[in-house]
């Protein structure tokens, strides 16, 4: 204490004159040039860091207070000295205090100039009111005599806590008035009963309170007195999916320019009672509470359902989804539900017969020639589709080892295709077609075809795309008639074809039953034959009338996005869009092809 005392003496025999050096002009830039110069470096500042004006009252105070005790560090609030608060709140409680920090400050500057503004008033006052009344005259000379030494003296005010709530009043801060002429320093006392004056009770920095009545750098600071408990809402449910909800429908090439056919993994099998998915069930919320010792109430986080779909069921305690049946996982409908598999360990031959099943189709052999294969889902097939068979899968369809026909070999899929290679085929794809290359076959694809694997080449045949082509080689050095087509609805054109050989099938039928003579068999032939013609002629009408609806659709959906993207093309090539076409006469390298203002660019 002895030590603290000396060096107390020692200051203020250093600086205590300072101030009392009289320089009139001083008066109006001293705040600014006290400031320290670490403080005044824009390096220093932080986004907690209250900018002030010059003409703010807190310099005025602070003048006056080091007029009247000597050398003071410049005021500095800052918010986060810590940098524990978020930059929005920051700027939002800066905007806050900059407001209730002016008229704070203003009114204590009110206070500490108000004492002989108010005598002079009382004066004026006196002069005019009664001036021929002797006895309140008398009275009121005593009455100034008496409280002349107080009245005209100085304005003596004592140290004065400002305290300020953030909006959510999970915060507290400080500030400290100096006191004013002769009044009290700042006492632990004092901040305690200020604190209680607001209501904190919660959260409070006792030990900054108790360290703040005697620390040099008490007024003109803000300080964090108070910190509540912020309310922690609680988490929501959470699915855990064990299979997939969505396939890889775009097979990666490696850079040895292969696909690996065997990775796409088209039917997740499950057993019977296998989970699926589980339930992360939510949690409560924490509530929190503010400095005044007010609970602040938290949410507690949504549950979410199970999706639950067909052939599949809930536990009994409702957090996990089983599988009811063996059979493919598959998310459709945001639910997932099990479709039946049917397995298929060799070849699809005599020995199976052709195949016609609702769910999945897992073969692991060859689908040989002569026979068809038709799923609701998807299929799989670890060899190759053979000359004269038919495959038609309602999902997707992978050929690991590729399609090889006779050009009537016919493919199709509602969703997409992957095949290692596909030759005098023809191919009726929904969506998107990957292979390495394309030989000899008609290809209508409703999406996108990528041959830039393996060889990539487009050679030979017909090959229809309502997005996009992309291919290494398009055409052959030996200029092979190679055509490729962009936009319109190849799908639909394929349908209408197929149906047309139906009617066109059924009515020489009908000719050839003409021309035989009449018996019981000829007319019970004719009228079957009939029946079936005027059955597919009504679906060839109901297909054109489709095509005409989506005719605007097509021009809505702003053609001029399709395109022919090759490293070559060669001669013979034929690039079609829509009723425009043009024949490649040489060669042309990393070539793009689309169509701008209803003419056929080659960049």
């Amino acid at each position: 204490m002895l030590i603290m005392s000396i060096k107390n003496k020692f200051t203020n025999l250093l600086f205590g004159e300072k101030p009392e050096e009289p320089e009139p002009a001083r008066r109006e830039p001293e705040t600014v040039d006290e400031v320290p110069p670490e403080l005044a470096s824009p390096s220093a500042f932080s986004m907690s860091l209250l900018d002030l004006s010059e003409d703010h009252p807190i310099f005025r105070l602070h003048a006056q207070r080091r007029h009247e005790a000597g050398y003071l560090p410049a005021p500095r609030i800052c918010l986060d000295e810590e940098g524990v608060l978020s930059p929005e709140m920051v700027r939002r409680e800066l905007n806050r205090l900059r407001t209730v920090l002016i008229a704070a400050c203003s009114a204590r500057l009110k206070a500490a100039q108000g004492t002989k503004k108010k005598e002079e008033k009382k004066k004026k006052d006196d002069k005019k009111k009664d001036p021929k009344d002797e006895k309140k005259k008398h009275e009121k000379k005593n009455e100034k005599k008496n409280g002349a030494a107080q009245d005209e003296g100085p304005a003596v005010l004592d140290a004065q806590p400002f305290l300020y709530l953030s909006a959510d009043k999970l915060y507290a801060w400080m500030l400290v008035f100096p006191p004013v002429g002769k009044g009290a320093e700042l006492s632990r006392e004092m901040l305690y009963e200020a604190l209680v004056s607001q209501e904190i009770t919660y959260g409070v920095d006792t030990r900054l309170i108790d360290q703040l009545s005697h620390n040099d750098k008490r007024y003109f600071n803000l300080y964090l007195v108070a910190k509540g408990k912020p309310a922690f809402d609680g988490k929501n449910g959470n699915i855990v999916d064990n299979f997939p909800r969505k396939i890889q429908r775009v097979l990666e090439v490696d850079e040895f320019d292969q696909v690996d056919y065997t990775s796409l993994n088209l039917i997740h099998n499950a057993d019977k009672g296998e989970e699926i998915c589980h339930l992360i069930k939510p949690t409560e919320g924490e509530p929190g509470r503010s400095v005044q010792g007010e609970e602040i109430p938290a949410k507690s986080g949504k549950p979410v359902p199970l999706p639950r779909g067909k052939n599949t069921e809930i536990s009994e305690d409702g957090t996990q989804l089983l599988a009811s049946i063996a059979g493919s996982v598959e998310f459709t409908g945001n639910v997932f539900q099990v479709k039946p598999v049917l397995e298929i360990a060799g070849d699809v031959d005599f020995s199976t017969g052709s195949i016609n099943f609702l769910g999945d189709i897992n073969i692991h052999g060859n689908v040989l020639s002569g026979f068809t294969v038709q799923a609701g889902g998807n299929i799989n097939i670890d060899g190759v589709v053979e000359a004269g068979s038919s495959v038609e899968a309602g999902g997707d369809l992978a050929v690991v080892k590729g399609i090889l026909g006779d050009g009537t070999t016919t493919v199709q899929a509602r969703g997409s295709i992957f095949s290692k290679y596909v030759e005098n085929a023809v191919i009726c794809v929904r969506e998107n077609l990957q292979t390495d290359c394309i030989i000899s076959s008609s290809v209508y694809c409703g999406g996108e075809v990528l041959v830039q694997s393996g060889r990539g080449k487009i050679m030979g045949g017909w090959v229809w795309a309502a997005r996009r082509i992309c291919a290494n080689a398009v055409g052959s050095q030996s200029e092979c008639k190679t055509t490729v087509a962009l936009g319109g609805r190849p799908c639909a054109s394929f349908e209408r074809e197929i149906v047309q050989r139906e009617v066109n099938a059924l009515e020489m039928e009908m000719e050839k039953l003409e021309c035989q003579p009449d018996s019981p068999v000829k007319t019970s032939l004719l009228s079957k034959t009939r029946l079936k013609l005027t059955a597919a002629e009504m679906k060839m009408r109901q297909l054109e009338e489709r095509m005409q609806r989506m005719a605007p659709e097509e021009k809505r959906e702003g053609q001029g996005n399709e395109r022919l993207e090759c490293s070559v093309a060669y001669p013979g090539t034929k690039i079609r869009f829509g009723d425009d076409a043009i024949r490649l006469h040489q060669i042309y390298r990393r070539c793009v092809a689309t169509k701008v203002h209803g003419e056929i660019l080659l960049m």
